[in-house]
């Protein structure tokens, strides 16, 4: 296909998604099923393919003086490449969605009426930087019985198209159209303007990366888009707090990994307990490298802190920098998360039922937690699979995105010869 004339190229390949989709929606589960194994298949075979096309990606990301977080989430390795392979199994052992009917009810004219779980149709993903989303976005919109079109990042190009071969191969051994699953081949960034306008085409935009592209496809798009800008996910240590649970709980939130979207950014700890609690969990951070933050109170408390800006409530670093606030209470946590929150991720660590209760009910975000690291806001812990994204919206899918937030509903009824009176 040619691809020096973007506008030309993209609307052949709507018009081959938007055809491959009608052939998607009627595949059976089988089908489908044996498509996701033989993708796994493939990935699995293909290890040194994989990492040949990673390397030659790492070395153009070092030489353009891309940053460690952006490489680090660039590499493949031969643990996420077996990570990739099984978690296209995982999506085959999950039970299939499409034609489940729920809430079917008589009416008194005699007519069933209920709903019925049907695909969405072509859904257009646009993400930077890890390649293992080719796979992941590849096989959710495929069970789910949706055509994709993946536009990955120019510095992953190379790996993407190495593992959108062991996907159109898993397509042709079951039998099913090899465009349900087009990624892009060009790096030009016209082609992402062309995608996020192409109405006749295109059912849904799911962008994954960087807040810039999250605010530019939203901004852009003439189509529904899921999406969350960013990840301010909060930690509030009560008053209540069972201490060692807290201490465990704020110290894998923040380090486990720094560079995700549900990697807490802010502690909050209620002021009765901050001296006991606050010494020996900021010993962790200083430890390991954790640049802290925070405001006078928490500051009196920790010698080494900085006094945290307006700004810095406000900002997801992606990076070993802390905001810690210490609050009067539970009515002052939640105020402040309301305020600076993202509605990603929330947690309370208590032993009090009635906090726990009233954390639930008033923080306004698409996870909220009860003694618990936020890190478990991931469609894998919550026993999704893999999944396309996490959605702060508030319509149609909200958290982490699987299978189920890949599909739609539509009434049903049925009848046996009933007119309307």
């Amino acid at each position: 296909m040619d691809i020096t004339n973007i506008k030309v190229y993209m609307q052949a390949v709507g018009q081959n998604a938007r055809a491959a989709s009608r052939l998607m929606a009627k595949a059976d589960t089988a089908s489908k099923n044996r498509a996701l194994m033989a993708m796994a298949d493939a990935i699995k075979r293909d290890e040194k393919n994989l990492l040949t096309a990673n390397a030659r990606d790492l070395e153009s990301a070092q030489a353009k003086g891309l940053g460690s977080a952006m490489v680090d989430r660039l590499a493949l390795s031969a643990k996420s490449i077996v990570s990739m392979a099984d978690g296209l199994r995982q999506i085959a052992a999950l039970p299939d969605p499409i034609g489940e009917m729920s809430d079917l009810n008589y009416r008194p004219s005699g007519i069933q009426v209920g709903k019925m779980r049907v695909p969405l149709g072509v859904i257009g993903i646009i993400y930077e930087a890890r390649p293992n989303v080719t796979a992941d976005a590849a096989g959710l919109c495929l069970k789910a019985g949706n055509a994709a079109i993946l536009r990955g990042g120019s510095e992953a190009m190379h790996s993407n198209q190495a593992i959108a071969a062991c996907v159109r191969e898993g397509l042709k051994t079951a039998g099913l159209p090899e465009t349900a699953v087009q990624v892009i081949e060009t790096s030009d960034r016209a082609a992402v303007g062309e995608l996020i306008t192409m109405k006749a085409f295109v059912d849904i935009i799911v962008p994954r990366g960087g807040k810039g592209l999250i605010e530019r496809i939203a901004n852009e798009a003439c189509i529904p888009v899921i999406k969350h800008l960013d990840g301010i996910c909060h930690v509030y240590i009560d008053e209540q707090a069972d201490l060692e649970k807290a201490l465990r709980i704020a110290d894998n939130a923040k380090t486990q990994r720094y560079g995700t979207c549900n990697t807490m950014e802010t502690l909050l700890v209620h002021e009765e307990i901050a001296k006991h609690i606050l010494p020996p969990l900021c010993k962790i951070y200083l430890e390991k490298g954790v640049e802290l933050r925070g405001n006078q109170a928490a500051c009196d408390l920790i010698a080494p802190m900085k006094l945290a800006t307006e700004e810095d409530w406000r900002t997801e670093y992606l990076a070993p920098i802390l905001n810690i606030g210490v609050v009067s209470g539970l009515e002052q946590a939640i105020e402040h998360i309301t305020t600076y929150g993202s509605q990603h991720t929330d947690a309370i660590v208590t032993e009090n039922y009635s906090h726990a209760r009233r954390f639930l009910r008033e923080v306004d975000s698409s996870s909220v937690m009860v003694n618990a690291s936020t890190r478990f806001a991931d469609g894998f812990e919550y026993g999704l699979g893999a999944e396309i994204g996490i959605s702060t919206d508030k319509i149609h899918a909200r958290g982490p995105v699987g299978l189920e937030g890949l599909t739609s509903q539509k009434f049903v009824v049925l009848g046996d010869g009933q007119i309307r009176q």
